[in-house]
């Protein structure tokens, strides 16, 4: 196999020269999808390693792994072509690849404090089969600082190479945007970082054979606070938006035909309830602050504010059924969200539960065959969730859910049946025209 270590543009400036190196991704979340599928498109030949079965699985089949039906349809186009491949088996995968991307993001715990063991046992398990003359690229959410401390001396230790000798080692955050579609990595500004000069050249030439928007950085911890920064950007510009369109519910009207004519489409300017991914990023910048002996007060009200999201998003379900003479208590209320943990999704049906209502959880990703344990709740087809319910809770923004077919809904709903929209993605005119009762965020009832 090749090695990386001294590699020149000029070796990888055409796909059949691409097609000489071997990537294997690790972790196969939305970031690493982007990475397989922007890698697989250049023409290297790639891995996908994930510990999950059943996201292996849906990647193999190409299907219900992405919310992107594009980048589902290239991912089977290169598995097709054997450009891109999975396995379960993380040390034998690393030890034939070139290029290594970590696309494993850092978890929080409980008290929104970071938790690093399960990075670091991936840290440790990539550093074990590490080959020498290998490319690192780190491209998931850590700590400030974290890259060339956990990250760096964890692979060291473990492989016994020295980075920027025997491997190269380089930061690429990315963040997925709330507000906008997941695009492919080929439109898609990449920051590149490490304080080693080789393996930040080696990186660049890399990551330019997938997109030629790119930024260069020696300091690392600049790229890390980029990312945290920019989450807590989005989280911060969400809890604006989330009290101006309390506002609008209040006042009777509608907060996005206001946006309509401030007319800003590149705007991250959207309510929601849904700001998972910029908690982590927010709360990692605020343990980093806290670390430093610095307060950081808007980043927290921001949190707190988004946070008090879910207290919300039941009050509204009750009013969209307290409207209709029914009570969320003994309601069969079916939501439209994701069977993963800690999420929003999560908590609002632990809130309605504890509520007394019945709830159902459909979730488009997964196929019918697919059975989560950690989710009693998730039902195997659209049929099955609704059938029965009283409302009906949109609670992820994904582009099938605009196309939904509302008078077959109806039919199997009970009456008088309710509709809230927790994400905004609904058009509230046409769906009270079918007959429902209809709630929203950032919808003043009055004068629609």
């Amino acid at each position: 196999m090749p090695s990386v270590l001294n590699l020149q543009t000029q070796d990888v400036d055409s796909e059949e020269k691409r097609a000489k190196y071997t990537v294997s991704i690790v972790g196969c979340g939305q970031i690493g999808i982007l990475y397989a599928d922007a890698f697989a498109g250049a023409g290297y030949k790639v891995t996908c390693n994930d510990e999950n079965p059943n996201l292996l699985k849906r990647l193999t089949k190409a299907k219900n792994c992405c919310i992107n039906h594009e980048i589902e349809t290239r991912l089977k186009k290169h598995i097709d072509t054997g450009n891109l491949t999975t396995s379960s088996m993380r040390k034998n995968t690393v030890a034939q690849s070139d290029i290594i991307v970590l696309a494993i993001n850092i978890r929080m715990d409980a008290k929104k404090k970071s938790d690093t063991l399960e990075l670091e046992g991936a840290y440790k398990q990539v550093g074990t089969a590490l080959k020498q003359g290998a490319l690192l690229i780190y491209g998931g959410i850590g700590g400030f600082g974290s890259t060339e401390t956990l990250l760096k001396e964890t692979l060291e230790n473990t492989s016994g190479l020295k980075e920027g000798k025997d491997f190269l080692l380089a930061y690429n955050p990315l963040h997925l945007p709330r507000t906008r579609p997941m695009k492919s990595l080929n439109n898609t500004e990449l920051i590149i970082a490490s304080a080693n000069q080789q393996s930040l050249d080696v990186a660049t030439i890399v990551l330019k054979t997938l997109t030629s928007k790119v930024k260069q950085t020696n300091q690392v911890k600049l790229a890390e606070l980029a990312t945290l920064f920019k989450g807590a950007q989005q989280d911060t510009c969400m809890a604006l938006a989330n009290e101006l369109a309390f506002f609008c519910e209040n006042t009777g009207m509608d907060y996005f035909k206001v946006q309509k004519l401030i007319n800003d489409e590149n705007s991250n300017f959207w309510p929601s309830i849904e700001g998972e991914e910029n908690r982590k990023e927010t709360c990692l910048l605020i343990e980093s602050a806290e670390n430093l002996n610095i307060k950081l007060r808007l980043p927290q009200l921001s949190r707190q504010i988004n946070e008090e999201r879910v207290k919300y998003a039941i009050n509204l379900t009750q009013e969209a059924l307290r409207s209709c003479d029914k009570s969320l208590r003994r309601s069969k209320v079916a939501v439209f969200g994701t069977s993963n943990q800690n999420t929003i999704t999560a908590k609002y049906i632990e809130a309605a539960t504890a509520k007394g209502a019945k709830v159902t959880l459909y979730e488009l990703l997964l196929s019918k065959n697919e059975m989560v344990d950690t989710s009693p709740d998730l039902k195997r087809s659209l049929n099955e969730t609704i059938e029965g319910a009283d409302c009906l809770v949109i609670l992820i923004g994904q582009e099938q859910f605009k196309r939904l077919n509302l008078k077959r809904l109806k039919t199997v709903m009970k009456k008088p049946a309710v509709l809230v929209d927790l994400i905004g993605i609904t058009e509230p005119e046409k769906i009270q025209a079918e007959g429902f009762i209809y709630r929203g965020i950032g919808r003043g009832m009055d004068k629609l």
